[in-house]
């Protein structure tokens, strides 16, 4: 799998609780994480002294790393922070303060940094105050059609069928992208990007809690609404049919948000195997070989909030090609469409559906 660092970004308007949702993500020890904010003064970090600095890059206890940076000079901390000496595993970017998510979208999509991919962009939400806030920002409508994940924070504030309704209608703007409520910014991280294995980490991190431990720990004295996030796998060694599987990306199952795997496609004398990451509605796929004695196997992870797993499987299942005769190469068409040209093992290219 591609080793590129998933760039998240978090927004939302004041109040909402993407400060929240990141301070839990930087004590949840799960991976470390780069974090770009524009004022440390409303990170819990023990770096207050810095407040303030721009460009300022501060070490923290638990093995993540945090800046604070002007826009103008994101793409040059995104090359510091990608180091592999850093060895980050998620960026997260706080959008507010910073500037539009649609322009912060743009810079991680358009990079030409090698060592990052975009993450997503995750809304979150004030579940209590949610018309208000529409009423006093109109453009927050926009903000949510941009989302691929929606954050609705502080729905422990909220009536069960009044949340219910407001839930309805977000997925009335944002259509299948999941909307994911909870409460006091708790998010499994699971979710929102690969969280490395307890024995990978000792040597970097030291001792980690898991998220049951955390979250028991942390809040045993507060019921959390919390939807647990739903994962789908899927492995084929017969051959995928390319036009299938993009047909698949391109109408994804409601409640998707990522997506990542490897896979082999059923096209006449193409033995490539490609390296598929998806988020929302950002395809990546970057053609690479077989490692030698690797079996040619497609595999796939599904990742989301309310996925119906049977169906999803169900849809996976026909994306494998059963005809005895082989595509030809016409049949990749829809895979360059998220493909770059030149050293495709390389440079990743997101397609936008």
């Amino acid at each position: 799998m591609s080793r590129r660092i998933p760039v998240l970004i978090v927004a939302g308007f004041l109040g909402a609780g993407k400060t929240t949702l990141l301070n839990r993500l930087l004590r949840s020890r799960t991976a470390r994480i780069g974090v770009v904010v524009n004022d440390f003064g409303a990170v819990n970090i023990d770096a207050m002294l810095v407040a303030g600095q721009v460009d300022a890059m501060v070490s923290l206890g638990n093995g993540c790393v945090c800046c604070a940076v002007d826009v103008s000079e994101l793409d040059g901390l995104f090359e510091r922070l990608a180091h592999p000496r850093q060895q980050i595993d998620v960026i997260v970017v706080e959008a507010s303060g910073l500037a539009e998510p649609r322009n912060l979208i743009r810079m991680v999509v358009n990079s030409d940094n090698p060592r990052i991919r975009y993450g997503g962009l995750v809304e979150v939400v004030d579940a209590e105050h949610f018309r208000e806030s529409r009423e006093l920002h109109p453009e927050l409508g926009s903000h949510l059609r941009m989302a691929d994940l929606v954050v609705l924070n502080k729905a422990d504030r909220v009536e069960a069928a009044a949340l219910e309704s407001l839930r309805g209608e977000i997925s009335a703007l944002v259509g299948q992208v999941p909307v994911y409520p909870t409460s006091h910014g708790h998010v499994d991280p699971g979710l929102l990007f690969d969280v490395p294995s307890r024995d990978s980490r000792q040597a970097r991190v030291g001792e980690q809690l898991s998220f049951d431990e955390l979250w028991h720990d942390d809040c045993h004295d507060h019921h959390h609404l919390h939807d647990a996030y739903d994962s789908v796998s899927f492995t084929s060694e017969t051959d995928l049919n390319p036009r299938e599987l993009v047909a698949l990306l391109e109408d994804p199952p409601a409640g998707l948000f990522r997506a990542k795997g490897v896979l082999a496609f059923a096209v006449d004398d193409d033995a490539r195997k490609f390296v598929l990451h998806m988020v929302g509605r950002h395809i990546v796929v970057e053609p690479t070989r077989w490692s030698r004695h690797e079996p040619r196997v497609s595999s796939l992870v599904l990742i989301g909030s309310g996925l119906d797993r049977d169906a999803v499987r169900d849809r996976l299942a026909a994306t494998v090609h059963r005809d005895d005769d082989l595509l030809d190469d016409h049949a990749l068409l829809p895979i360059w469409r998220y493909v770059l040209d030149g050293d495709a093992a390389d440079d990743a290219l997101v397609g936008e559906r």
